[in-house]
């Protein structure tokens, strides 16, 4: 499980990172990554990156999307370690998540986060 100092619960953050985040997607997923937190306050927030999660109801019912978000959430935890900084990051499902296996959502988180994160330190 996300520990509660990684969890992205802030709206209009999830906005900007959405929004100005850079992007890389995949079949089941897209991950948006915002290097370093711009209105970070640095009294009031988590030192280390930030993660949060978009699953909309396209993806299913509530008990699907549920599952899909304790999936990413799961594999999340192994990457934060991996990002930069004060990074956020938001995971956002698409509906094709709802089918997919855990070895397939954890290959394209994978495979996402090494793009994204390239594009950023590079």
């Amino acid at each position: 499980m996300l520990s509660a100092a990684h969890r992205l619960t802030d709206s209009a953050t999830f906005h900007r990172t959405v929004r100005a985040g850079r992007r890389a997607g995949s079949r089941t997923l897209v991950v948006h990554l915002v290097p370093a937190d711009p209105d970070g306050d640095p009294d009031g927030g988590p030192d280390g990156p930030r993660v949060g999660f978009v699953v909309s109801k396209a993806v299913g019912n509530a008990v699907v999307r549920n599952r899909v978000k304790r999936r990413l959430r799961h594999l999340a935890r192994e990457h934060v370690s991996t990002l930069p900084g004060a990074a956020v990051l938001v995971v956002r499902a698409l509906p094709a998540a709802a089918e997919a296996s855990s070895g397939e959502l954890r290959a394209d988180l994978g495979r996402c986060l090494s793009r994204v994160t390239a594009e950023v330190s590079g």
